[in-house]
């Protein structure tokens, strides 16, 4: 992490000599000169997302306390703890969070004053913090599930409760944090809801607490967590249990009503992983499961242990049942790409996205005989004006003003997924199904970059491959396909019809390629 300029007094013990003394008093007068100055939001410096994240400190675990008051239109009380070590010497704290109301701050026990500069909460300490120390930060607050105008994610309002929904900004509109994928940490959540609701997140179950007309429901994650991937569940809904491969706890949160109509989707999930298991390696967490949301999002995400989907996507008959499955992969796989091995920086997006539509699409071929080939083709067609609207895979443009998920674009999807064919292409098939297995392990419960696979990649295929990745990764123009010198450019398709219905308007949707939330996404740009 960069480090933040900060004045340091010395501390020497004895008695000091005059130059000394003056040396330290004018020190002193610089660091009350710092203290007194504006609270100022920092950042990282992420290309796509300069302001989110804070230099001088690594946070090793949060502790969530939500009390729902039993409607979503109305804030949450909280308490958020943040355990951290302190990576330089600190005067400030800066957290994100911009959406709800401060109370207090206490830091290792001492209240602290606090100003908002920004998206940032900016916590004083009584006592600097000095380098190599560690710190516990306590947040009294509140969390306020009504959405910032032109804001998308946060908590997501349901028909009968709330979901969360953080990627990839707006984890700090939920609570405070430090709201960057390069500082993943562990999470323990307690949520107290009224009589009648339902309370899950991430991670495994813990107590459960009645008293009086409410309970409190306690979860902890046993793997390391990026905040964009944390997910709580409130709702009159009931939870599912079965068991996947190896004894793996699965656990689906459905609403009561939907149980039995949604029941034959969620029993595929077992047989879901084992496919993955093939390809990739064991499954990377303590638990699994869907969590149905009734809501009207436009999208599905990957939280870590608990993927968050549309109810509709599985009740509306418009949908083939070959793509909802193929869905259900993309978010499956999303939790080795993307939740166990996450991206350094928001640029390093695609191999995320590439990744799950690459095993979304394998899924489709050998499940449902719906041509990986063909699709990559078309993709191949179109890849050029991805990456004049999106950018090159690895090198995606900055999201527009008030539209934070437009950075999910066809180029980081099915764009950055016709880079791995075009890779296995290049390499052979036996190699870079070496590559993904070995990708997964050795960057497992950590984050990992593009110039980390590129290496990897050169090192499982024993040749320098970095002028192949230079040209399909970061190139203005798609390069030649391995394999294929006759795939060429298509021209702009025309447009399509603006309404059909049934079976082939679903079928119509899913040949498009890609998952709902691109679609979406597109729509948004």
């Amino acid at each position: 992490m960069p480090r933040t300029p900060r004045p340091r007094v010395p501390r020497r013990p004895g008695t000091l000599k005059a130059t000394l003394l003056a040396s330290a008093a004018s020190a002193a007068s610089v660091c009350l000169l710092a203290a007194s100055a504006p609270p100022t939001a920092l950042g990282l410096g992420d290309r796509l997302f300069p302001d989110l994240g804070n230099p001088g400190y690594d946070v090793t675990s949060y502790d969530l306390a939500f009390t729902y008051p039993g409607d979503n239109s109305k804030p949450l009380r909280a308490v958020t703890t943040i355990d951290a070590r302190v990576t330089h010497d600190l005067e400030r704290v800066n957290l994100d969070f911009a959406h709800g109301k401060v109370d207090s701050v206490e830091v290792d026990g001492l209240p602290a004053t606090f100003a908002t500069a920004g998206e940032d909460l900016v916590v004083t300490p009584r006592v600097p913090l000095p380098e190599h120390s560690r710190m516990r930060i306590t947040v009294h607050h509140t969390s306020d599930p009504v959405s910032e105008k032109g804001r998308d994610g946060g908590w997501v309002r349901t028909t009968d409760g709330l979901a969360m929904a953080n990627q990839a900004d707006v984890a700090h509109l939920v609570f405070p944090c430090n709201d960057h994928p390069s500082d993943k940490a562990m999470f323990t959540f307690h949520v107290t809801v009224p009589e009648g609701y339902t309370a899950v997140a991430n991670g495994l179950p813990g107590t459960v607490a009645r008293a009086g007309r409410s309970t409190t429901w306690t979860y902890r994650t046993r793997h390391p967590m990026a905040t964009e991937l944390a997910q709580v569940s409130i709702g009159r809904s009931t939870v599912l249990h079965r068991t996947g491969p190896h004894g793996l706890p699965l656990r689906d949160v459905v609403p009561t009503e939907d149980r039995k109509a949604l029941e034959p989707w969620l029993a595929r999930t077992p047989g879901q992983i084992a496919w993955m298991e093939n390809k990739v390696g064991r499954y990377p967490f303590e638990t699994y499961g869907l969590l149905m949301a009734s809501a009207s999002t436009g999208f599905e995400l990957e939280t870590q242990t608990l993927s968050l989907f549309e109810r509709e996507l599985f009740t509306d008959p418009a949908w083939p049942k070959w793509y909802v499955e193929s869905v259900m992969v993309h978010e499956l796989s999303h939790q080795w790409f993307g939740d166990s091995v996450s991206p350094r920086s928001w640029s390093d997006l695609w191999l995320n996205e590439g990744h799950a539509t690459w095993y979304e699409a394998l899924y489709a071929d050998e499940k449902a005989h719906k041509s990986m080939e063909t699709r990559m083709k078309a993709a191949y067609g179109a890849s050029d004006r991805w990456r004049e609207a999106g950018g090159p895979p690895a090198l995606p443009k900055p999201p527009k003003a008030g539209q934070k998920i437009g950075i999910f674009r066809a180029n980081v999807y099915d764009g950055a997924a016709l880079v791995l064919y075009a890779l296995r292409q290049e390499i052979g098939r036996p190699a870079f199904e070496r590559l993904e297995r070995a990708w997964v392990r050795v960057h497992r419960d950590s984050t990992a970059n593009t110039a980390d696979f590129e290496r990897l990649a050169s090192a499982v295929a024993g040749r320098d491959l970095s002028g192949f990745f230079k040209a399909w990764l970061y190139g203005v123009k798609t390069p030649p396909m391995p394999g294929h010198p006759d795939w060429t450019q298509a021209p702009p398709p025309k447009a399509a019809p603006k309404k059909v219905a049934g079976k082939k308007a679903g079928d119509e949707k899913a040949a498009q390629g890609g998952t709902v939330r691109q679609a979406v996404a597109r729509r948004r740009q």
